[in-house]
Parts: C-alpha cells; structure tokens; sequence
C-alpha cells in the first residue's frame, strides 16, 4: 500500500480553504447536504487524494452540521427523531463504504481511490442533480406547487403496514412508515458518505420522494443525519490514519461562518429555490469531476496515455468548473437572501400592514 501524503499548506492554499470551506458552509446550511460534493472534488483539486479529501471531509462534517442543525431547529424546521433514527442505520453504511475505500486503495493506490471518487459523483449527482433541477423548474413554472401534497411514491410506501416496524414521524404529519422502508435509506446515505463524502444529495431526495418529507424539513433534517454518521465515520478513517487534522479545521473555520448564514436564507426562500440551487451546484461539479476521469484512467493504463498538453488542459478545464460551481452556488444562496429579506421586509412595513387590514 502506498504511504499516505498529505498536502503541503501554504498562505494561498491556506486561504483558498477557508474560502472554500466558507462556500461550502453555506451550501450545507441551504440545502442541508453536508456541502461535500463542493469540498471533497475541491480539495482533491489542491491535491489531497481522495480517500484523505474523504475522510477529512467527515470529520469536518459532524460540528459544522451540528451547528447548522441547531440553527434550523430553532425555526422548526428539524424532525429529530427520524435524523437519529437515519443516522444510526447510516453508522452501518457508514463502516461497508470505509472498508470499501480503503480496499480500493490497497490494490490501486490513490490513483484508484481518485478514479472510484470521481466516477461515483459523475453518476450519482448525474441521476439526482437532474432530478432535483427538473422538479424545482417545474415547480417554479407552476406545473405543480412546491407545497404540493405527498409524492406518488411516498404516498404508497406509506400505505404499507407492516406490523412492529411502524413508527411516526413529525416531518410526516403523524403518518407512520417502515422502519425497513427508513433503513435502506439511512445505510445508503452512509455508504455513500463514507465513499466520497456526501451522503446529502441522496439522503434529502429520499427523504423528499420517498418518505415524503417536506423539501424544508428535509434539508434541515439531514443535518442531524450528517452529525451522526460523520462523527462515526471520523473515528473509522482516524484509526486507518487517513484524516488531516489540518484540512478539516480550516474548512470547519470557514464552514461554521457560512452555515449559519446559508440556513438563515432557507427562512426567506420558497421551496422550489432550495431545489433549483441544490440541482444547479450538483451538474457543474458533475462537470468538474468528468474532466479528471481521462486523466485518471491515464495514470491507471487503463487507456492509451495522455500527452502532457493534454493532462494539463483537462486539469484546468476541471479546476475552472469546479470555481464556476462555487461561485455560482455562493451567487444563487445570496441573492435569493436578499431578495427574500427585501420582500420580507415589504410584507411586514406599517404601511404594508395597514394595506391588509384594510
């Protein structure tokens, strides 16, 4: 097995970090992902391997996703139950996705563990970022409305009983569900989690269209889900020595700023927004990791080699999406805040008041 490297820092790398942390702190606190599949493809853009960018991902994850859990609990947002109840069924997934991580890097190196990383955010945030965008444009076109009633195929996991597994939630409106309906959920979000570090874009949709969650409470209720499996997972990579201590307290500093700011935006937003950014931000950095998949597939010889012109346009082509993605996302979370802020504030004027009294 290779030694593991961790990546020099220095004042710019440092300060990109934190940058970088800031963003995906407050992608976490709007959608209530975690904000991984921001940070894990940008901290293997600086040149960590992806099984460390994974592993100090989690351990960054759980505090900050503690904070932003706290903040959106105090709007009502947050169904605690159902995020302990997922985030210990995800501690299992969780452990399978670790030993399969470290696997892949015992036979191919940190090459392997790149190419296994990128690949599965090429598919999965291919699948549920197409989604997740599609159903937040229609909603904003009003082909359907955001507050719309229980999804198809929630409505019918729900019609399931099977006696001495049912069990109420509160996001649900006191309609019980499966427990082995809720499990495979919970062990998914944590394999995945565990695998690339984002477990968010697929445990917010499940919870959404499968469960029937709320798009709001969703989002807020992940954030327990990602305390719980991340401060599980932290302790699985630390004892295989993948984590860098470095890399999670810069992001972790950055993080707490933008998380509090990103769940404050979620109180002035409609639901179809939080899709839209959440969809949006998955296809570019879709984007970002496919550029890398040649040059992988290269190092690997599993393709005929790349020349060096070649290697470094896709890098920059990678490199240059993945700060498109940033930008984007950080422009599409502030300004939705400011307008909902603005037309909150035009709601709630005497004059506007006295306008509805009259």
């Amino acid at each position: 097995m290779e030694t593991i490297s961790f990546i020099e820092l220095n004042t710019t790398t440092v300060v990109l970090l934190f940058v970088i942390g800031f963003i995906g702190g407050m992608v976490s606190g709007f959608i209530g992902s975690g904000g991984a599949f921001v940070l894990t493809p940008a901290m293997m853009s600086l040149g960590a391997p992806a099984i460390v960018a994974v592993a100090s991902n989690m351990a960054h994850k759980f505090p900050k996703a503690l904070v932003g859990a706290i903040k959106r609990a105090r709007y009502g947002q947050v169904d605690l139950k159902l995020g302990i109840v997922m985030g210990l069924f995800a501690e299992a997934g969780v452990f399978a996705g670790k030993e399969i991580m470290t696997s892949i890097r015992a036979r191919f190196g940190d090459t392997g563990t790149d190419l296994y990383v990128s690949l599965i955010f090429v598919i999965v945030l291919g699948i549920v970022g197409t989604i997740v965008l599609r159903d937040g444009l229609r909603s904003r076109h009003g082909e359907h409305k955001t507050t719309a009633a229980t999804p198809r195929l929630a409505g019918w996991f729900q019609s399931i009983r099977i006696p001495g597994t049912m069990m109420r939630f509160r996001s649900l409106e006191g309609a019980p569900v499966s427990l082995l309906f809720v499990a495979p959920l919970g062990i998914a979000t944590g394999m995945l989690a565990a695998t690339i570090a984002v477990g968010g874009f697929v445990g917010v949709p499940a919870m959404m269209y499968v469960l029937g969650v709320p798009a709001m409470m969703a989002t807020a209720t992940e954030l327990v889900v990602a305390f719980v499996m991340g401060m599980g997972g932290s302790l699985f990579y630390a004892w295989e020595g993948f984590v860098d201590v470095r890399l999670a307290l810069i992001i972790l500093a950055g993080s707490l700023f933008g998380v509090q700011l990103g769940a404050i935006g979620t109180t002035y937003v409609r639901e179809h927004t939080i899709k839209f950014v959440m969809g949006m931000i998955m296809l570019i950095v879709l984007l970002s990791r496919l550029f890398k998949l040649p040059v992988y597939l290269s190092e690997l010889g599993w393709m005929p080699a790349l020349g060096a012109t070649t290697q470094q346009v896709l890098t920059a082509l990678s490199y240059t999406t993945l700060a498109l993605a940033l930008i984007a996302g950080a422009a599409a979370i502030l300004s939705a805040l400011f307008k909902g802020m603005a037309e909150h504030r035009r709601r709630t004027t005497p004059a506007a008041q006295n306008l509805a009294v009259d």
